[in-house]
């Protein structure tokens, strides 16, 4: 390829980041994969340099959050059968493995997974901007169109039933006008 390494799709990357602990994070199984290494030697190099990943950078999932994320995802069924619980490597953690690992295909890669964590970051912070502003129109619409709502209120509510006037009908007998006979 002319020492040029694959991109990885980003669409492929953001499949594979997932909220474990609040935290927006990649397993060790996705990130081996991308960077073209087995997950075993991935993990033997973070092994090898466990200074530079500090517990907010890298966490190794419980039984029950491994059991949750195969339960979950699609993709990491693989993982049902190991005996091995994976690491979890935040976004930090994540640019911390490409330098461990030292080779041009995680180093471009490594580009592309920041680039997803950024994306993914401005879409929720986009998103937690619309809602906002949602919030901020019904409390101005609350006030504004409080006539608007009360009409719709009385419109709402049932009618009032009509009272029926109660009356007698009067038949005139032909013959005798002043003879009255009620019906």
């Amino acid at each position: 390829m002319n020492g040029q390494v694959a991109v990885v799709p980003m669409d492929r990357i953001e499949r594979a980041i997932l909220s474990i602990r609040g935290e927006r994070v990649m397993l060790d199984s996705d990130l081996a994969e991308l960077y073209g290494v087995e997950t075993k030697a991935l993990n033997q190099a973070v092994k090898r340099n466990l200074n530079r990943f500090p517990p907010d950078f890298m966490f190794q999932l419980t039984k029950t959050e491994k059991a949750e994320v195969v339960t979950n995802c699609d993709h990491l069924i693989h993982l049902k059968f190991s005996s091995n619980l994976p690491y979890a490597f935040t976004e930090h953690g994540v640019l911390m493995l490409a330098n461990v690992l030292n080779s041009e295909r995680a180093a471009q890669t490594s580009v592309q997974v920041v680039r997803a964590f950024v994306r993914l970051r401005q879409m929720l912070a986009s998103n937690a901007d619309l809602a906002r502003k949602l919030d901020d129109m019904e409390k101005k619409y609350d006030r504004q169109f409080k006539v608007v709502f009360d009409a719709i209120r009385q419109l709402m509510s049932p009618p009032e039933p009509k009272r029926r006037e109660i009356s007698f009908h009067v038949k005139y007998d032909d013959a005798n006008p002043k003879s009255k006979r009620r019906q």
